[in-house]
Formats: structure tokens, sequence, C-alpha cells
């Protein structure tokens, strides 16, 4: 398997796009893991009614826009990323909920 390059040290595109995809293998890895924290919550949660937590919503998409500054990289969409992300973690968690 090729080695995959920090992207400071990539040359060719072949090597950007080598990284590109074990970025995004690594990312949806732990997106695995995020939604593994849905079914935990679904099994926790006594009420169905305690799965949308806005407050709790606007607070992850705070912290991540934080991140992303923090990270040097474009905080909007990153926010609107997690925007999209979070509402598709609700509704895992809603289908989670219903199943148990």
């Amino acid at each position: 398997m090729q080695d995959i390059l920090d992207p400071e040290a990539c040359t060719t595109m072949a090597e950007v796009r080598a990284g590109v995809d074990a970025v995004d293998r690594a990312l949806v890895a732990l997106l695995a893991r995020r939604f593994g924290y849905m079914d935990a919550a679904a099994r926790i949660k006594p009420e169905r009614g305690q799965v949308r937590d806005e407050a709790r919503k606007a607070q992850v998409i705070t912290n991540v826009r934080a991140h992303a500054r923090e990270a040097g990289i474009p905080e909007a969409p990153i926010g609107e990323l997690w925007e999209r992300l979070v509402e598709a973690s609700i509704a895992y968690e809603f289908e989670a909920f219903d199943r148990r």
C-alpha cells in the first residue's frame, strides 16, 4: 500500500488523492463511533421527547465552530456541515429509540 503523506509533503495529485481517501476512511470510522453514541443515547433516555434537545444542538455547533476557528479552517461551512450531521444524528436516534 502506498504511504500516506502529510499534505505539505505532497507533490503529485495521486498523493493528494490518496491522502484525501485515507482521511475520508478515518472520518467514516469516526462517524460510525459518533452514531454509536446516538444508539447509547436512545437506550439511556427514558422518553422519546428527550431525543431532540435544541440547547445541546446549539452547544455542539458552537463548539465545533470554535474548534474549526482554532484549527484555521472556515468555521461557517463547518458549522453548516455539523447542522446537517446533528440533524441526521437526531433522526437516527429517533429511529433507534423507536426500535427499543
